[in-house]
């Protein structure tokens, strides 16, 4: 019989993503632009369907222009911009919907991240919901859907000095983030405590296969690609030694690592926190890996990947299941390792 877990009685509360809180304070501004004034609250879908609804603390208003403010609530996540007001200036333009940084939002200047050089820090998801609002509301309140949108968040540049956005490449304040809208509690004890449930439940189902994925997109991509159920999906997110060792005491046939190039270039190196507060990409490692000096200046992995291609993803692959072998091998169980892009595409395996 496999040991129960102890989890924390008191469930972490769950907070939103600067994207989210972004995407709201749109929304708000919109309303106004478009003459139906400002509300007291504003409710957004998030990309898994849920509807958090957000009170708005700032609100102004001027000649073909409008911004309202949210202040971000984490949840119990150390989140440093808990607390933090996101405002966002909706004004008409021309020529669909077109996106700037105000003050406290960064300005990307490296190549190997997700946005190009010279654009403001608002990541992908966030720009997707966003434009999202303004189709939504300019056809609910008969506008042409054309507005640029500044985000802006007070006192972003200093935060900003608490992240990893200088050495990113990400200059001038903050990056608006989020992949789903949500802020999932980071504590250590009670993720992995879940991971441990998860396993013992895989377990006692009989399941022969289960997978750990670091983030939404890997987990929906490995579990199509294999077929699995959703028991069989371990929420392992950054934590790949947590949920490992616990396996290897609790072992099952065959295990899945899935995730983005950067978080498994990571566990390659031997990382097993992916986190990045607490490992980092080795660009030298890499380097020296690959045999060529060039990358020892890369920014990020993906912008190694973007370079060199596919044969990077596949090394990645190989090397990250060496280092899963070499601390987990032996026991009876088979691993093998899935590499996906930000667009949900297998760029590397290795089994």
């Amino acid at each position: 019989m496999s040991e129960t877990p102890v989890l924390d009685p008191k469930p972490l509360r769950r907070g939103w993503t600067t994207g989210a809180c972004a995407t709201a304070a749109t929304r708000a501004a919109l309303h106004a632009l478009w003459g139906a004034g400002f509300p007291d609250t504003v409710r957004i879908t998030l990309p898994k369907g849920e509807r958090p609804q957000f009170a708005l603390s700032y609100t102004a208003q001027g000649d073909g222009w409008a911004e309202a403010g949210i202040v971000k609530d984490a949840g119990d996540d150390p989140d440093v911009t808990h607390g933090a007001e996101i405002r966002a200036r909706v004004a008409v333009s021309t020529g669909g919907v077109t996106f700037k940084a105000g003050a406290g939002i960064g300005i990307v200047t490296k190549a190997g991240l997700p946005i190009g050089v010279g654009e403001p820090a608002i990541n992908p998801v966030p720009r997707d919901m966003m434009r999202a609002q303004v189709a939504d509301m300019a056809a609910r309140l008969g506008h042409a859907p054309d507005v640029e949108i500044t985000i802006s968040i007070p006192n972003g540049e200093a935060i900003a000095k608490k992240t990893w956005n200088p050495r990113l490449g990400i200059k001038g304040g903050l990056s608006v983030l989020g992949t789903t809208g949500i802020v999932r509690p980071f504590s250590c004890a009670a993720w992995i405590a879940s991971i441990h449930r998860g396993v013992d439940v895989a377990r006692a189902e009989g399941l022969a296969h289960v997978a750990g994925c670091t983030g939404a997109t890997s987990e929906r991509v490995v579990q199509a690609h294999y077929g699995l159920s959703d028991g069989a999906m371990l929420d392992m997110g950054d934590f790949a030694g947590g949920m490992l060792k616990y396996l290897a005491k609790h072992p099952v046939d065959h295990v899945t690592i899935g995730g983005g190039i950067g978080k498994l270039a990571k566990l390659a190196q031997g990382e097993m926190d992916l986190h990045s507060k607490r490992s980092q990409v080795d660009m030298q490692f890499w380097s020296t890996a690959m045999s060529d000096p060039d990358v020892a200046g890369a920014n990020t992995a993906l912008e190694i990947y973007e370079t060199k291609g596919a044969s990077f993803a596949a090394l990645v692959a190989h090397k990250a299941l060496d280092a899963v072998n070499a601390r987990f091998g032996g026991l009876g169980m088979r691993f093998d390792i899935v590499v996906i892009d930000r667009a949900g595409q297998i760029i590397g395996t290795a089994q």
